[in-house]
């Protein structure tokens, strides 16, 4: 009799437990990268009335006699299956699609979440502004004037430089890729103009115009050839000393500012002649080494002004894409881009999918600046929660593999969104339905047990 009193009462206390997971789960049904929790139930011990017993000659086997003595929760799981993403529109929002968890730091202590709704702090750290918590990743470093990422290094706070400078760079390589048009007549010319950069970020203007060669004898234009002059600052009050030629070495002043180049009957880039004769190579790219005096810098240390020196890439002998032609089509410039700039500061950052974060500069520029890490589990559910919708790692999660995004199994990173709750709400309540259901019938194994021990104390009067 006591017995049904006691599993009556197991099943109160559990299914109570049961109705505590429900109610935290739909508490949390917009709890942004919350994980819904689900309690499994077991049955308990038994009391064995008999045993069971073999089979002999005389009769068959016996089946054992048990009395259960109630239930008892077999688990209460932590169900990690992707939530729906929300679209914020802000940048620092970050969303997981797939597995992962992102790294947090508090201290010493090492948090997993993910709920992604992060932000940058007065000192520049990309933080969870709920709780202060660190966003874990590793800092680009600057190796041999490269910026490189080492993800084999132990994580690291990640810090946005916010108004931080990008150094100016001097113009190095200028690529230059245009049509010549073949219908041009004796005294026609053609000019473009871009700026590049010393290495204080001063602008020059570069200028080369060209002008069919003509034939000394006939006064015609000599046929696919064209004399290019370059200059340098053409509007300076003090020339800057420009100088053009071929070679490994960067031209010195007086090599002359002019260079010939010829085209075949395909319109394809044949050769270059610099001034001094230097005819470039029969096959492969075709770069004049181009130099000029930086005005308002202090002599060396031998006492000669300071040169600028840098490519001027013409493209490849025989080529079309990014290599100087001649059509029969208007003279226009295809692709022409430099690599020098100004300095400038940090205006805003982006996250892309594999957790780069790239900083854009007022210049016109991006840096990489760091990236995201990103930690997986061999057994997620095992995984103790932390409270701030954060879990940490367990006896039975086993170690944390942290990585970077879309490497071993770990997810993308989507920016500007938000990982919701993945608690469903219809579910929820069916599952409250079902637990209500179940206490009541506790309820009333208890109160039937009770009738009947009423009815045994009773049996004296």
């Amino acid at each position: 009799m006591m017995r049904s009193l006691f599993s009556g009462v197991s099943g109160l206390q559990n299914h109570q437990t049961r109705m505590d997971v429900i109610g935290n789960n739909i508490s949390n049904i917009n709890t942004t990268g919350f994980k819904r929790g689900r309690v499994n139930f077991q049955d308990m011990l038994y009391q064995q009335m008999s045993a069971a017993a073999r089979p002999t000659e005389d009769v068959g086997g016996v089946n054992p006699k048990e009395v259960g003595l109630g239930m008892s929760i077999a688990a209460i799981d932590t169900i990690h299956t992707q939530g729906s993403l929300q679209t914020t529109g802000v940048g620092t929002d970050l969303a997981i699609q797939g597995n992962g968890f992102f790294v947090l730091r508090d201290g010493q202590n090492t948090y997993y979440t993910r709920a992604g709704d992060f932000n940058v702090d007065e000192n520049g750290t990309f933080v969870n502004p709920a709780n202060g918590m660190r966003v874990q990743g590793w800092m680009a470093r600057e190796v041999d004037g490269v910026l490189t990422l080492d993800v084999s290094r132990d994580t690291e706070d990640l810090i946005i430089p916010v108004g931080g400078k990008a150094s100016a760079r001097a113009t190095t390589a200028v690529d230059f890729a245009c049509n010549l048009d073949k219908r041009t007549e004796a005294g026609g010319a053609w000019g473009t103009e871009i700026n590049i950069y010393d290495s204080f970020g001063n602008p020059h203007t570069l200028r080369v115009e060209f002008t069919p060669l003509v034939d000394p004898v006939t006064g015609e234009p000599a046929p696919n050839t064209w004399t290019a002059t370059v200059i340098v600052d053409p509007a300076a009050e003090a020339g800057v000393n420009t100088a053009v030629g071929l070679g490994a070495a960067a031209p010195l002043a007086g090599d002359g500012t002019t260079f010939t180049v010829t085209f075949s009957n395909l319109g394809t880039l044949v050769s270059v002649v610099d001034a001094a004769g230097n005819p470039s190579p029969e096959a492969g790219p075709v770069t004049m080494n181009v130099a000029f005096d930086v005005p308002n810098t202090a002599p060396d240390a031998d006492g000669a002004v300071v040169r600028q020196e840098f490519a001027l890439n013409l493209g490849a002998v025989g080529g079309l894409v990014n290599t100087i032609t001649q059509y029969a089509a208007s003279s226009s410039t295809k692709a022409f881009e430099q690599d020098g700039y100004t300095m400038g500061y940090l205006e805003n950052f982006k996250i892309d999918t594999s957790g780069v974060i790239t900083g854009v500069y007022t210049n016109g520029t991006t840096r990489t600046l760091g990236q995201l890490a990103l930690a997986s589990f061999a057994n997620q559910n095992g995984l103790e929660h932390a409270g701030d919708t954060a879990f940490v790692a367990s006896n039975n999660s086993g170690n944390a593999n942290i990585g970077p995004c879309n490497s071993q199994g770990k997810g993308k990173i989507v920016s500007g969104a938000l990982e919701m709750s993945n608690v469903d709400m219809s579910e929820q309540f069916v599952d409250m339905i079902v637990t209500q259901r179940g206490f009541q019938a506790n309820t009333r194994t208890i109160q039937t047990a009770d009738q009947l021990l009423q009815e045994v104390l009773q049996l004296k009067r």
